[in-house]
């Protein structure tokens, strides 16, 4: 398949996933780009001539994001038409946005450097029903390791209040309100506590920056006010308190905590959401490796634990799965999430498998 090609269709697998994740106007953009992208513009030829995979780098989001910058900063009427639904047309979807990529190509090239940072609290949610299944099977005590934390936001877990399906958790007074649509029944209430929360990132962004509040907003879908305004809240609390999150490769980091003492009556416990995708190999190889040799020295009186929330094509949306030393080290999937966290499912339907018909080409996951 030729580069150009390869990228068209990395658009079209996105505008299926913008599809079925209630993002009709980034997926009506996303198919006008895969049809209408030309050259004219170094941004557009730098997109149509990509080195790498364009699926796994995430190339349509790095390009939505520099666009929905513009429109937020209220620079570019003929791209603000089309955010705005006022130009449907795939035609003119596409006329309009190559006039902007040459109005604005300065400004949109550097947005294609590096991958987007959906830095998305409403994950918390989903990591939640995997959290309180390990609460469970090893006791309340919690002591969290994030990988991939981008911006840190959903290190602030432990003060975000939440409500999954009328079961209530975290501090009442929290200024964010975790609240997904729920699915399937309310998960049965667990004591937890989270004694400390810690995460690393290889490219870690200060969100009490302006400027990066500014980027991770741009990367928020504009179909979805609600999630930027629980953003801004979320940044708020960094600001009032921050996170402990480091700039780390994620192995290399994983390493040293798990060689770490552990407190006796605390399970120390892996996390992360939508990470998995973008580590190479041989850190993914690197952290399984790590979670399995320190699973086998696992106790009662140290357990560890695994939650994640990672993409799954067969089911074309999240999927919540969790594993645990001792006893419980087979993954075992507790339930599916939209992307961004707006609704959760507890437990596996047969629905959940049905009405999904993504590309034959889509050999990586997107989202």
């Amino acid at each position: 398949m030729a580069i150009d090609e390869k990228v068209r269709e990395a658009f079209r697998i996105q505008e299926f996933y913008c599809g079925h994740m209630d993002a009709p106007m980034y997926a009506r953009l996303c198919g006008a780009v895969a049809a209408g992208l030309t050259r004219a513009s170094r941004t557009g030829a730098r997109v149509l001539d990509w080195p790498g995979e364009p699926t796994r780098d995430a190339l349509p989001l790095r390009l939505c994001g520099g666009l929905h910058a513009l429109v937020r900063g209220r620079r570019d009427a003929g791209l603000a038409a089309i955010f705005a639904g006022e130009i449907t047309a795939p035609d003119g979807i596409a006329a309009a946005l190559n006039a902007a990529l040459v109005r604005h190509d300065d400004a949109l090239y550097p947005w294609l450097d590096g991958p987007p940072q959906t830095n998305e609290p409403g994950r918390s949610g989903a990591l939640m029903l995997g959290l309180m299944e390990i609460a469970r099977r090893h006791g309340p005590r919690i002591e969290l390791l994030e990988i991939g934390s981008s911006a840190g936001l959903n290190l602030l877990i432990d003060r975000y209040a939440f409500d999954l399906g009328g079961v209530k958790l975290g501090p009442v007074d929290s200024p964010v309100t975790i609240r997904p649509e729920w699915r399937g029944e309310p998960p049965a209430p667990v004591e937890m506590t989270i004694a400390s929360v810690r995460g690393c990132d290889i490219q870690p962004l200060d969100a009490t920056d302006p400027a990066v509040e500014a980027r991770l907003l741009a990367y928020v879908w504009p179909e979805t006010p609600a999630r930027a305004e629980r953003l801004t809240r979320a940044i708020a609390m960094q600001r009032a308190r921050g996170v402990d999150l480091v700039r780390a490769d994620a192995a290399e980091w994983l390493e040293a905590r798990l060689a770490e003492p552990q407190e006796p009556g605390v399970t120390r416990v892996l996390m992360h959401s939508v990470v998995w995708q973008y580590l190479p190999e041989d850190s993914a190889n690197r952290v399984r490796a790590a979670m399995a040799a320190a699973g086998a020295r696992a106790t009662a009186e140290r357990p560890l634990g695994w939650v994640m929330m990672e993409p799954d094509r067969a089911f074309a949306h999240q999927v919540v799965q969790v594993k645990s030393w001792p006893g419980h080290d087979e993954w075992a999937v507790l339930g599916t999430a939209h992307a961004h966290g707006t609704w959760v499912r507890n437990g596996i339907f047969e629905e959940d498998r049905r009405g999904f018909a993504l590309p034959e080409s889509a050999k990586v996951e997107a989202g």
